[in-house]
């Protein structure tokens, strides 16, 4: 399963960043809602574990979510996850380290069909794996961010680009709007230079670098702050509220407000 291939590599180049950190830097806090880096790695970590879970003890993570319910429905997120894993600095990001390489390489060899438990619907392994890869790189960018660095892109986003294009209805629908009838048009430039396109309404056109279409679905940029070309008021309200992501409805930043830290 390519899809559990690029999560590694990802999450791989992740780590890299990470490693030029001082130890005081996990305590740095970064421009997403002034979470730490250990923050940062905690979560990543901790639904690694759970997406394993799902696979490996279907009941195990039933269990985990009820006790991670509550904590979501009194906006104690942060702090049930920081008890569930208490390592931080180069401790908790050698234990986060083991298991994406541990995972990675055992997903590859699944059948990408395979469904899994998640806080929502079922999904299959290779949304699942999907899902985690985009975690890594979304929450990524805020370290890239808070180091004043560029993030050298690769193709492999692709699958970021496919996460947020099919959660075109979901997008609407989390914040309570009408879906379209059709999906703009979306045509993407690649880090290789390829063009991917999807959708089907020219008259509504999104056209850009995927990496940009990627920070916008995943709330790591307000679409002002990207050169993504918008035409059409459905393709323009769509980016300004696109979420790829489970949970309650969420903001993007505004403008500005997601550049370095």
């Amino acid at each position: 399963m390519q899809q559990a291939k690029d999560f590694l590599d990802e999450s791989e180049a992740l780590l890299e960043i990470l490693g030029e950190l001082e130890e005081q830097d996990f305590d740095r806090s970064t421009l997403f809602k002034e979470w730490t880096v250990n923050d940062m790695v905690t979560h990543l970590h901790f639904w690694n574990l759970g997406a394993d879970l799902s696979l490996k003890d279907p009941d195990g993570f039933t269990v985990m979510f009820e006790a991670l319910y509550g904590a979501l429905k009194s906006g104690n997120l942060r702090q049930h996850e920081n008890s569930q894993i208490p390592e931080r600095g180069r401790v908790l990001v050698e234990a986060w380290r083991d298991q994406f390489r541990d995972m990675g390489e055992r997903w590859q060899n699944l059948d990408p069909k395979t469904r899994v438990k998640w806080a929502g619907p079922d999904m299959s392994v290779r949304t699942s794996i999907s899902a985690r890869q985009m975690e890594t790189w979304a929450h990524g960018q805020a370290i890239y961010d808070l180091l004043g660095k560029e993030r050298q892109e690769a193709d492999r986003i692709k699958n970021i680009v496919i996460l947020g294009v099919n959660a075109f209805g979901w997008s609407h629908k989390v914040h309570r709007m009408d879906v379209p009838e059709k999906m703009p048009f979306i045509r993407l430039t690649a880090p290789s230079g390829e063009i991917w396109e999807f959708g089907e309404d020219p008259s509504n056109l999104i056209e850009g670098p995927a990496y940009e279409f990627c920070q916008v679905v995943t709330q790591t940029r307000n679409y002002a702050d990207t050169s993504l070309q918008i035409t059409g008021d459905i393709a323009l309200n769509w980016m300004a509220t696109a979420q790829c992501f489970a949970g309650p409805p969420e903001k993007p930043p505004e403008k500005g407000a997601r550049l370095s830290a």
